[in-house]
């Protein structure tokens, strides 16, 4: 009935308002789409709303009526009204799915219910009157060292890129197998749950004792092959003691935890569960899309998880770091430099939706990284990692070519000198 009242109010004022300030459409006109397409198609044309004898003369059962209640009123009584046929089809969904499997019902639930929020008009924010709030913020990022950034937990690349926002932030790490990805992952996680951080790790291929060992072995240097192997590291006994003592948490979960489903809804829980200040996630491909419709592509999948991630990072303000792989463009020679971002498998929504892109590649010097996306300031930096994969030691190699702050690059140009200059005098 509410539709209808629109619709009369709509021909009586000639005002077509209160469908575009909130974005309303056929959908929400359940028993007079037919009537409202007209309408529409006829403002589009002539520019002006028919007036009522054309629109009965179109549709003679149309009922006219003389409507006094307020927008507001019609506009709330019509988005309940559209709420409630959406429920009714994704509710009966999820009873038939509890007969056979009460887990695949939750899952579905979980993931229709973002597509049934109540809408209404979208207010935005006036960035005039809320210049003094943003300015308030800019003075906190000035006076804080550690409420806006997270450090990466390599130096150097801190001065390209400020470390990881605390929110509306979507790192991707990309390279093809075999470059290091997963342990850059783990060594920035580490870095932060070593600097107080909650942290989260979604591990698709590895378990728990795994990543534990790559943790341990970032954090203080113990040869991860013996590690994995069981051989004797000495002072490792202590160190675990030692460990368990710490109160923020580095939280491993793999498939099994997520029920074979990585969503983002559940990630978006196990986020909110364990209180987490950063996570990662070591393959966005291992993800499944909630939003997934018959004959969508994989591209189409990828590009929608993306989105929802980086709109997760800004609901829950955190970073969101992801681990991508990169198709066989990204085999490139060793001077031609890192892979590029339509290197990116599957998607290219992946790198549109990210905040930060970053290459990793192994060449003869190093691990070098290359910065294809920096929202916040310039792309195409570069630098280069010595890396000892079984200590986890990353040591920065300077070059005149890379883009680290100078002051850095110099004091470590020197030290590297001084060094082997004591080498060269200790030898003779």
């Amino acid at each position: 009935m509410v539709d209808l009242q629109i619709l009369n109010k709509i021909l009586e004022t000639k005002d077509p308002s209160i469908i575009f300030a909130n974005n309303l459409t056929e959908e929400h006109f359940i028993s007079y789409q037919q009537e409202f397409q007209f309408l529409m198609d006829h403002y589009n044309k002539y520019n002006q709303i028919p007036d009522k004898e054309t629109f009965v003369d179109n549709f003679k059962d149309f009922q006219l009526l003389k409507v006094e209640e307020s927008d507001e009123y019609l506009l709330d009584t019509l988005l309940e009204e559209h709420l409630y046929y959406k429920s009714v089809g994704v509710i009966q969904e999820v009873a038939k799915l509890l007969k056979t499997d009460s887990n695949q019902a939750v899952e579905y639930l979980l993931g229709k219910i973002p597509e049934l929020q109540l809408t209404n008009v979208t207010e935005g924010t006036d960035i005039i009157q809320k210049a003094s709030e943003r300015f308030k913020t800019y003075q906190e990022k000035q006076e804080s060292d550690n409420q806006w950034y997270i450090e990466t937990g390599f130096p150097e690349l801190d001065t390209i890129i400020n470390g990881w926002a605390r929110g509306e932030e979507l790192v991707v790490f990309f390279a093809r197998t075999g470059q290091g990805k997963s342990w850059v992952l783990t060594k920035t996680l580490s870095h932060a749950w070593k600097k107080g951080n909650r942290v989260g790790f979604i591990s698709p291929e590895m378990g728990p004792d795994k990543i534990g060992y790559r943790f341990d072995t970032l954090i203080e240097n113990f040869s991860n092959t013996n590690l994995v192997w069981g051989r004797e590291e000495k002072g490792y006994d202590k160190y675990i003691k030692e460990l368990e003592t710490k109160e923020n948490p580095f939280i491993v979960a793999t498939p099994k935890d997520f029920n074979r489903k990585i969503t983002v809804s559940k990630v978006k829980q196990f986020i909110k569960a364990n209180k987490l200040d950063i996570i990662g996630i070591d393959g966005i491909t291992y993800m499944t899309d909630e939003r997934y419709k018959r004959g969508d592509s994989k591209t189409t999948s990828l590009t929608n998880i993306s989105e929802d991630l980086i709109s997760l990072s800004v609901e829950m303000k955190i970073p969101i770091i992801i681990v991508v792989q990169s198709n066989r463009t990204g085999v490139i020679e060793d001077n031609e430099g890192t892979p590029e971002l339509e290197s990116i498998r599957d998607s290219d929504g992946i790198a549109q939706n990210a905040t930060k892109v970053i290459s990793l590649r192994q060449t003869g010097l190093g691990l070098e990284f290359g910065i294809k996306k920096h929202r916040d300031g310039e792309l195409g930096g570069k630098l280069i990692y010595h890396w000892d994969i079984d200590k986890g030691r990353f040591n920065y190699i300077p070059s005149f070519e890379d883009s680290v702050d100078t002051n850095i690059r110099d004091e470590k140009i020197k030290e590297t000198r001084e060094t082997f200059t004591k080498e060269i005098t200790d030898v003779f």
